[in-house]
């Protein structure tokens, strides 16, 4: 078993960001546990025709790490995941990485002050935990009835299986989400038949996406201030929406922007009360393109406004009894988003795991420290998801966090410490509160927002910048000793 003072889980940005931060405040030892073969996380799995940001690149990346080279306003996954290789190799973050190392248990041994992680390859221990892993991190596939007797191919869009030759097949394309919103109008063309599975019609906006040109990519490289200013200027934009999630009645002005693509795009009357959602735009996740319908116009393609209710052989049932046979099926259906597999795996003193505290809600204070975890952190946590800005500006709020947090355990012999519990509830009241108007919870339709229990779990109700100054001091007041010597007065 090897020792660190930190042990980082996931080398995804949330991971890098966590491994530059922590280097950058002096504290080098440290193990970053990856169980894939790569750097990159979400951006090394998503390798689907058409994976793109939809989130202006320059918002979408580290504040510290500016990149003008960017080709395109929205870029695509592979540019993407170069610029995270490139950023961990500019802070020499890989010399830090376990490749291949998945954790399959982590528990806080009281006796001994840390914590003792199992792994595929070894076992390891430190006196902080840092979970990265990601929300877009496990594949959601849906429980079909006769699903394992289907003969064709089946994949997740997560885990694309490009050695399939799609040309000429039948294929099923079951959800309609932001994977599918960018793969649908790949595929379409090369495809014989295509059946899009609906369960829900999305708002789709156009998408203001386009090539750099050479003299802006110029401007960036050569101009002092100016990338920072137009990534300044592209999150007042995005915060300027973020007033319409507080405030849903301003999303039905926007909302009339979705309806008129809608209509430019779609003309039969049919196909398009299929695709108009019934619900408040921003009440799930925010799509762009500006190729997806004109894709599902397509004589080779049939849109199916109901689930699949279940598989026969190579026949695909719809929950309206239509069938149709295919020879292929595309699950485009998310992941794993409150249900993550992390909380089954994370266990505090006593053996209890994050599953066991949360009951089917994930909760954290400030959506990074957890009561009764000592010494643990989770990056993207609960509590602190947007639909209007970037996981990065997310992140970095955290990282801020964490590198007062660890500085702080650092300068007190890391002395084991977790958030009060009467602090971390007192903050999600705070937070389901204020949720309640929000187009999220106000919006009328249901979404990966929501938790197992209905509770929304995953969002912000508030703007980004207050979340900033929430996050940017840490206040040891919030939390209370884990000594195994802890004096009544200290708890």
């Amino acid at each position: 078993m090897t020792h660190h003072d930190v042990a980082i889980v996931g080398a995804g940005i949330s991971g890098i960001g966590a491994a530059i931060t922590l280097s950058e405040a002096g504290i080098d030892d440290y193990v970053i546990l990856e169980k894939g073969d790569a750097l990159g996380g979400t951006w090394r799995d998503n390798t689907y025709p058409g994976c793109a940001c939809d989130v202006p690149s320059r918002l979408y990346s580290y504040s510290f790490a500016p990149n003008p080279e960017w080709s395109r306003v929205f870029a695509g996954q592979p540019e993407i995941r170069d610029y995270i290789e490139r950023t961990a190799a500019e802070h020499n973050v890989q010399r830090k990485v376990h490749f291949r190392t998945e954790v399959v248990r982590a528990q806080w041994n009281s006796s001994l002050r840390r914590w003792e992680i199992d792994t595929t390859r070894g076992s390891f221990s430190a006196r902080v935990l840092a979970a990265a892993p990601g929300p877009w991190n496990e594949p959601l596939i849906p429980e079909i009835p006769g699903l394992d007797t289907f003969s064709g191919e089946v994949f997740h869009s997560s885990r694309w299986n490009h050695s399939y030759d799609l040309a000429g097949k039948r294929v099923a394309v079951v959800g309609t989400g932001a994977s599918a919103v960018q793969f649908v109008p790949e595929i379409q063309p090369e495809v014989a038949q295509l059946h899009v599975y609906q369960r829900t019609a999305q708002w789709v906006l156009p998408k203001p996406d386009h090539a750099m040109p050479a003299a802006e990519t110029w401007a960036m490289r050569r101009i002092p201030g100016l990338y920072g200013a137009l990534r300044q200027a592209e999150y007042a934009i995005l915060e300027s929406l973020g007033v319409g999630f507080r405030n849903p009645w301003l999303l039905r002005v926007i909302q009339q922007t979705g309806r008129a693509h809608l209509y430019r795009q779609v003309r039969d009357r049919k196909l398009r009360t299929i695709l108009t959602p019934d619900y408040i735009l921003g009440c799930k996740r925010l799509l762009m393109s500006n190729t997806y319908y004109p894709a599902l116009t397509q004589p080779n393609v049939e849109v199916h406004g109901n689930a699949v209710r279940e598989i026969r052989g190579n026949i695909v049932i719809g929950a309206n009894g239509q069938e149709r046979e295919v020879d292929a099926i595309i699950f485009g259906t998310g992941f794993h988003i409150l249900d993550m597999p992390v909380g089954s795996r994370v266990f505090d003193g006593d053996g209890r795991s994050l599953d066991d505290h949360w009951k089917g809600s994930p909760q954290a204070y400030l959506g990074t420290a957890i009561a009764g975890f000592p010494n643990a952190f989770v990056l993207l946590g609960p509590s602190l998801g947007t639909g209007h800005t970037s996981a990065f500006m997310i992140l970095e709020a955290q990282l801020g966090y964490l590198r007062q947090a660890v500085t702080y355990l650092r300068e007190n012999k890391w002395a084991p410490m977790a958030p009060r519990d009467e602090v971390q509830h007192a903050f999600n009241a705070e937070v389901q509160e204020a949720l309640g108007s929000t187009v999220y919870n106000a919006g009328g339709c249901h979404s990966y927002y929501l938790d197992a229990n209905g509770r929304n779990s995953f969002s912000w109700p508030w703007s980004t910048r207050r979340m900033l100054t929430r996050l940017a001091t840490f206040d040891p007041a919030a939390f209370r000793r884990h000594n195994h010597a802890t004096t009544e007065a200290q708890r």
